[in-house]
């Protein structure tokens, strides 16, 4: 019979639940429009690359480098014009160390606060690099990629390109 680390399984079960829940903090940083919430999903130095999934409508966004470009230009461009909620599903966590990969599937649905026929549904594969910030983990590289969508991309951006 083998003797169980309760310890070890412990940290590891809450490394997991801390992993997971920054992509959560990411999320619903953004629903909320919680500069604080949203940013402490990030490390300092953290990309965010969503041209994967723009490029499905034709769009051509920069690869986004650093928490503050990050939550500004994210949150800047939703703030008044587009209401977003967030589902995160099936997340996968893989840790070594002191990092971990994380994958989930997010479904995202924008819609304009002046005009709510105007909306976009997407759902995207998340693939995240994650580093540990003390107590906490944060994402340090993340990309996304769309598996469909359904809507007008105007949604989430001020035009489709």
């Amino acid at each position: 019979m083998h003797r169980i680390d309760v310890e070890t399984v412990a940290r590891e079960l809450r490394d997991r639940t801390e992993i997971v829940d920054a992509l959560y903090r990411f999320g619903l940083g953004q629903d909320l429009g919680d500069r604080h919430l949203f940013a402490s999903a990030f490390a300092a130095d953290a990309e965010l690359d969503f041209r994967p999934a723009a490029a499905r409508w034709g769009s051509e966004p920069p690869v986004m480098t650093g928490r503050e470009t990050i939550v500004s230009t994210i949150l800047d461009l939703f703030a008044g014009r587009v209401a977003t909620t967030h589902q995160v599903t099936n997340p996968r966590v893989v840790i070594e160390g002191d990092t971990a990969r994380l994958t989930a599937l997010v479904e995202a649905q924008h819609l304009l606060t002046a005009d709510h026929g105007t909306h976009a549904l997407l759902k995207n594969l998340y693939d995240a690099g994650l580093v540990r910030d003390g107590d906490h983990w944060v994402i340090r590289r993340l990309r996304i990629e769309n598996v469909w969508f359904t809507g007008d991309p105007t949604a989430i951006f001020n035009s489709p390109g």
